[in-house]
């Protein structure tokens, strides 16, 4: 099946023949689908804080003993595709078409003044002569292009270092934004504010150019030190593709196709990190600081609902290490069900039951904030049935869901509450010891999705997910956050929100 050529190949990436063989098996069996109990909702699965519950929490976080806080910030990728519709706009009008005026590239161009990255040097005004259309074209140019240097080139920079947002003095990058928030809710008692960015090999020099140019700015503004890791992902997680009859994807030169296998190759990433707490959300998540106060809080509530969590689970693990099978062991089995929404084994009694109850104790922690839907329900956070006949919480993309199953459809459009990817994760023992992350993950929560290349159909293979199957056995508590906490840009004009305008 592979010749030299493709074995130069994976090994330049140190993937083994045998894992690509054990792809390849995978797309020709499937992977199943996950056995939902319920949606999680307020009802039960989503914890809604009282105003004293969220003040108890936020005193919980300021007087806890960490061994080490991080922020984790994904941020792989180049921006290509929120500026999609831009690069949409821009072919039509070189095709001589007219854009509707409520277009999202007409719309842009309209607001152009209103962006961080506006400059009337770069952006000049419509001149004399000029039709509408070139001049649409010309401003879209400029912001996707380099244009020989005069354009901003932004349709192949990464998110992490475009003009989001606009202050007094001067715009900030999300990567700056990062570094604010890090400093107010991550900051260590010594002072330090520790950020893991993952990124693209080739976006390394604008990262750490950005970086070394806004660092000293921002420790002297809020009186801490700065300590930024730029990490990529492993070459090894990339996936083999495979065409529609399962067999390898080859490129029209011949070559094998290996694809990035999706945000689940960060669990490698993530479990290099040798801080207890880890706080986890997107680049692109950031909104301008007047809102810092209210975003910032709600990550504290999270974080202080860990540490409530954490020491209440290490207690139990000391007092089995003491006590085994006279331990409480069913004030613990309550705990699973109240907090954890995790169902344990009827079946089990004694030193089984003790047994048992250390294997599920004894695990990484996630806290996760949960944004009520907006729109239509998509995947998010549900109850699901494990193997051994438990139950626990889990983050499920739509993918995972067996559409065909009218039972898990209505499952689905049941959900009241969204993932926006705000985790707050303890990653040590109750022993001090780090946890190996690996040894939680659901290999057979990847999925298979379908995408093309050079004009041809394939299959792609998606490891577990980072907050879905990659931190499948972890202990989990989902929480309500509010709307204000979640400000994504997936696209261009959602720079125009209040949430991004100074």
């Amino acid at each position: 099946m592979f010749d030299k050529r493709d074995t130069d190949l994976m090994a330049s990436k140190g993937i083994s023949p045998e894992m690509a063989e054990k792809q390849l098996e995978a797309f020709r069996k499937g992977f199943p689908k996950m056995d939902i109990v319920a949606p999680a909702t307020p009802e039960r699965g989503i914890k809604i804080l009282s105003g004293d519950e969220i003040e108890r929490s936020l005193e919980m976080y300021a007087g806890a003993h960490i061994a080490g806080k991080r922020k984790f910030v994904p941020a792989s990728g180049a921006a290509s595709r929120m500026f999609r519709d831009l690069f949409d706009g821009l072919g039509r009008l070189r095709r001589g078409e007219d854009l509707p005026e409520d277009s999202p590239a007409a719309v842009f161009v309209s607001k152009i003044e209103r962006f961080a990255f506006y400059e009337p040097r770069i952006f000049p005004p419509k001149a004399d002569g000029e039709s509408g259309n070139d001049y649409m074209a010309r401003i879209l140019e400029t912001v996707l292009y380099s244009c020989g240097g005069s354009g901003l080139d932004y349709g192949s920079k990464p998110k992490g270092v475009l003009k989001f947002h606009r202050y007094m003095d001067g715009a900030r990058t999300p990567l700056e934004e990062h570094l604010v928030e890090a400093q107010d809710y991550m900051r260590n008692d010594d002072g330090t504010a520790n950020l893991t960015v993952t990124i693209s090999p080739e976006h390394e020099r604008l990262f750490r150019e950005l970086y070394a140019s806004v660092k000293e700015k921002y420790e002297e503004k809020y009186c801490c030190r700065y300590n930024v890791d730029f990490v990529f992902q492993e070459p090894f997680t990339d996936t083999i593709a495979a065409g529609t009859d399962g067999m390898p994807f080859r490129t029209d030169e011949g070559t094998l196709l290996f694809r990035p296998g999706g945000h689940g190759a960060l669990i490698y990433n993530l479990n290099r990190i040798e801080d207890e707490f880890v706080s986890i959300k997107n680049i692109d998540n950031v909104a301008i600081e007047r809102f810092l106060p209210q975003t910032s809080l709600y990550k504290k509530v999270l974080l202080g609902q860990l540490v409530s969590v954490r020491d209440r689970i290490h207690g139990y693990l000391r007092e089995l290490d003491e006590k085994g099978q006279d331990a409480p062991l069913q004030e613990m089995v309550s705990f699973f069900a109240d907090s954890l929404c995790t169902e344990i084994p009827e079946s089990l009694s004694g030193e089984d039951r003790a047994a048992y109850l250390r294997r599920k104790l004894d695990r990484p922690i996630r806290v996760c904030g949960m944004v009520r839907n907006q729109g239509e329900p998509g995947g998010g956070p549900f109850i699901i049935r494990e193997k051994d006949g438990s139950t626990s919480l889990q983050i499920l993309e739509n993918d995972q869901i067996d559409k065909g199953n009218p039972d898990a459809v209505a499952k689905l459009a049941a959900s009241t509450h969204f993932n926006p990817v705000d985790l707050a994760c303890c990653i040590r023992n109750y022993k001090g010891e780090k946890f190996d992350l690996l040894k939680y993950v659901d290999n057979d929560a990847a999925f298979i999705s379908r995408k093309s290349y050079q004009g041809r159909d394939l299959m792609a293979l998606e490891l577990p997910g980072l907050w879905n199957g990659s931190m499948s056995d972890w202990n989990t508590v989902f929480v309500e956050v509010p709307l204000i906490t979640f400000n994504p840009v997936k696209v261009a004009v959602d720079l125009l929100r209040l949430e991004h305008l100074g």
